[in-house]
């Protein structure tokens, strides 16, 4: 039996990083029956099967965040647009950026996703939140952790510059490791 993914083809696919890991939402529309299937790393979460109305607003949720696909008539195209908390996907990912430290270490020959979410002090190791806890030192914050059994912290201290803030580096082993380059 063919599922609706390997009968349809998507008309919009998005990358989005999120502290969680990378998700891929692939979006088919049915132009004439009005059919609207929202798939999720390859996991199909929303099909509305025949509609008569063509556009409008389909939503669902990635992870913690609420998502929307707007679907718009433009002549005898479609526009689709994916928002993320209420804002595009562009807006999204530059909050997300300024909102976030990545770091991408290789520990024990295996690359692994280290993510700091600035404005919860949440830590996620290869898309797991670590229940972890800060602790006050004499510079800063310092959070303790591991990875792949490695010892790492996260230092947090202050840049004595007003618009420069606080300054997170990820230590593993006592060596720093370099933010990542949000597109590797």
């Amino acid at each position: 039996m063919a599922t609706s993914s390997d009968v349809y083809d998507d008309v919009a696919v998005w990358d989005i990083s999120l502290p969680d890991g990378k998700h891929t939402v692939r979006f088919q529309h049915g132009t004439t029956s009005g059919r609207r299937v929202i798939i999720v790393d390859d996991e199909e979460i929303r099909n509305t099967g025949w509609q008569f109305k063509l556009v409008g607003r389909e939503f669902f949720d990635i992870g913690k965040y609420k998502a929307c696909v707007i679907i718009e008539a433009n002549g005898l195209n479609y526009n689709y647009i994916l928002e993320v908390d209420g804002k595009s996907l562009k807006k999204f990912v530059e909050n997300k950026r300024k909102a976030c430290r990545i770091w991408l270490p290789v520990v024990n020959g295996q690359r692994h996703r280290v993510v700091l979410e600035k404005d919860s002090l949440d830590v996620w190791v290869d898309g797991e939140k670590l229940d972890v806890m800060g602790e006050f030192t004499e510079n800063g914050t310092e959070t303790a952790f591991a990875v792949d059994g490695d010892s790492a912290v996260i230092r947090a201290i202050t840049s004595g510059k007003r618009r420069e803030g606080i300054i997170y580096n990820l230590f593993i082993n006592n060596l720093q490791i370099p933010d990542a380059v949000e597109n590797e």
